[in-house]
């Protein structure tokens, strides 16, 4: 995208500034901006829609019809880091001219024959601007400075690439600002020894490679109107559900981890994230085996259905799971905590076997003493699946009344009790029946029985 130079008296770095802004496209892509001056006239370049990025074949092509005839001169300003947004930062967009750190910029833009700007020139490379000069110039840059400028003899009669390295900031020793004051400095003086010359020649301002490249959405993309700010919900993997002889599913077993460890130190193997094979696992109405075969660990959810007369009720208990490994096998018993109705399931954010332990180990093989299990959001069924596809409503491990709803309720009611006993107290207060009257005589209290 290109614009011609302006002939009104706002400041150029603020028509550059204003002009980044309003063409600057919401891209991803990365992108420099390319300020080019001559003294002796540059072609004109139509200026394309808003939103344009200018693509190196696009230059390529102008370049060709800049530099297509005759000699050239080219002052080829090459800064390490260069982005739109150093123009509108640091250039008194404002029309703070004195603020600006690009002073003989713009001086050196409105004293030109002709200019152009591109704010967006897509970066691909570093060396894409250089390399099209050199094709375009048939000359290698030759890398001046300042002073070994003011002592080079120009031959006007061929063409001439001078490269000027500029510095960006790091961030140590100075700020953005004094870095690009600098840095224009540095343009004007060699801009004043090609004048002291009487040299004619093209300039071009330019960057390596972009100072900040910002990740933005298309507003395209975006749904139009009002919107919840709501977090996307994940996709929730399938519980592991075994089919017995019947209809439908008669075992369903749910897991956000399923993590085993064969010893205190060694890492934890999360088996969720593997698909197992259900090969052994069976069901009937009083007994489930549910059996998980991965690629180097087995494990077996034995569950049992009894009717207990106290309660008059099924229930159903999660007897013993065993982990099976290198040819040894572990157990774990869970039937004195994992335990539900026969017709519920059973849920539970951590069912472990050596923290606040629901699964008791029960390892008599002294080689599967350090085994270990930890389960996380865990849930399963073995009876009762009567929604088919859907678990029944979860029995919790965690009960209602925690220890801290216990202490509550242990402190209110200290608190009633010592409530009750003070109004109690105060009921209890009996006022006197007689009183002195002031005009009568005194009352006489006998202190003798």
């Amino acid at each position: 995208m290109a614009g011609s130079r302006s002939s009104s008296r706002v400041p150029v770095m603020a028509v550059i500034g204003l002009f980044f802004a309003l063409f600057a496209k919401r891209s991803s892509a990365a992108q420099v901006p390319l300020l080019m001056w001559s003294s002796d006239g540059l072609p004109p370049l139509a200026s394309p829609a808003a939103g344009h990025i200018t693509s190196n074949e696009q230059l390529s092509a102008y370049l060709t019809s800049a530099f297509g005839s005759g000699p050239h001169t080219v002052l080829l300003f090459l800064q390490d880091k260069l982005s739109k947004d150093d123009f509108t930062v640091y250039g008194g967009v404002f029309g703070n001219k004195q603020d600006s750190a690009f002073q003989n910029l713009e001086a050196a833009m409105q004293s030109s024959s002709s200019s152009v700007t591109l704010p967006a020139l897509e970066w691909s490379d570093s060396s894409a601007v250089l390399a099209l000069l050199q094709e375009k110039l048939a000359v290698a840059p030759l890398l001046v400075d300042a002073d070994t400028l003011s002592h080079l003899t120009v031959n006007t009669s061929a063409s001439n690439l001078l490269l000027i390295n500029l510095p960006y900031c790091t961030g140590l020793d100075k700020s953005c600002k004094k870095v690009l004051h600098d840095n224009d400095e540095i343009i004007g003086k060699v801009l004043s020894i090609m004048k002291d010359k009487n040299v004619p020649y093209t300039a071009i301002y330019t960057g390596l490679q972009p100072s900040r490249v910002i990740s933005e959405t298309s507003f395209s993309s975006q749904p139009a109107g009002r919107s919840l700010l709501q977090a996307a919900v994940p996709d929730v993997k399938a519980p592991i559900m075994f089919n017995g002889t019947g209809s439908g599913p008669c075992i369903m077993l749910w897991a956000q981890n399923l993590s085993v460890s064969l010893s205190s130190t060694s890492e934890w193997t999360d088996l969720a994230a593997q698909t197992p094979s259900l090969t052994g696992s069976l069901c009937n109405s009083s007994n489930s085996l549910l059996v998980l075969r991965y690629e180097n660990f087995t494990l077996r959810f034995a569950m049992t259905q009894r009717f207990f007369p106290v309660s008059g009720r099924n229930w159903f208990t999660l007897d013993t799971v065993q982990l099976e490994a290198s040819g040894l096998t572990a157990s774990f018993i869970g039937s004195r905590n994992i335990y539900a109705p026969a017709e519920y399931s059973f849920h539970c954010q951590s069912v472990t076997s050596f923290r606040d332990t629901l699964l008791v180990p029960n390892n008599t093989n002294q080689n599967t003493t350090q085994w270990r299990l930890n389960f996380v959001d865990f849930q399963i069924q073995g009876f009762g699946l009567s929604n088919g596809t859907d678990f029944s409503y979860a029995s919790d491990c965690a009960g209602f009344f925690t220890p801290g709803i216990w202490m509550g309720l242990v402190t209110s009611l200290l608190m009633l009790l010592i409530f009750v006993y003070g109004l109690h107290m105060i009921m209890q207060l009996n006022t006197m029946d007689r009183f002195d009257d002031p005009k009568g005589p005194s009352i006489s209290v006998p202190q003798t029985e």
